[in-house]
């Protein structure tokens, strides 16, 4: 096993999705940090009821929040970008053009890896990219040592062990019925203190 299962379970999810590229990562925030990152994003808009971790990006990367209240169903943009948080979203050809979704395998989504994310989108120029900026801004598959390193990279990789349970599990997820997750199933995080 190594890192050429993450690319294998990377084409699967991008051919099930219908999106061009997917790189894995070890979390869908970690997925959207990184798209956030890549586009130099400086304001991100948030749903007041969603998981903790996503309006906590903009402390982590000192960006301006914004609360929208509006209900999101499946999946929502973080405000005018391209970037969509796609964490409890799963369905065939379900890719939308001209996005950066983000997906999270974690063990109560779906697809059940424990831990996991996987970002789809379909601007080739992105591809080589997203991949150094997950793994330590270097290429998998190459011995870092033999690499010039020329971008800031995250250690925010899928490991082979993780992709190889996706692989495992993938083409039963495909047959079952994915649950249908409601937006107000998350508190208000504005009521919470860290938030105030």
């Amino acid at each position: 096993m190594n890192f050429n299962t993450v690319l294998e379970f990377e084409s699967k999810i991008a051919e099930y999705y219908g999106a061009p590229y997917a790189v894995a990562t070890d979390s869908c925030t970690h997925g959207l940090e990184l798209c956030i990152r890549h586009q130099g994003i400086k304001k991100i808009t948030v749903p007041t009821r969603t998981y903790v971790s996503v309006p906590m990006l903009s402390n982590k990367l000192g960006l301006e929040l914004e609360w929208d209240e509006n209900e999101w169903l499946d999946y929502y943009y973080l405000g005018d970008t391209n970037i969509i948080d796609a964490a409890v979203y799963w369905k065939e050809d379900g890719y939308i053009p001209g996005t950066y979704m983000s997906l999270s395998f974690q063990f109560q989504k779906h697809l059940s890896l424990g831990r996991g994310g996987m970002i789809l989108f379909d601007n080739k120029d992105s591809l080589d990219t997203l991949q150094k900026m997950v793994y330590d801004g270097r290429k998998p598959g190459i011995p870092w040592r033999s690499q010039n390193i020329d971008i800031m990279g995250y250690h925010y990789y899928m490991t082979p062990e993780t992709a190889n349970n996706g692989l495992e599990k993938l083409e039963d997820a495909k047959q079952r019925t994915p649950r249908q997750w409601l937006w107000n199933e998350w508190p208000d995080l504005r009521e919470m203190d860290v938030f105030k």
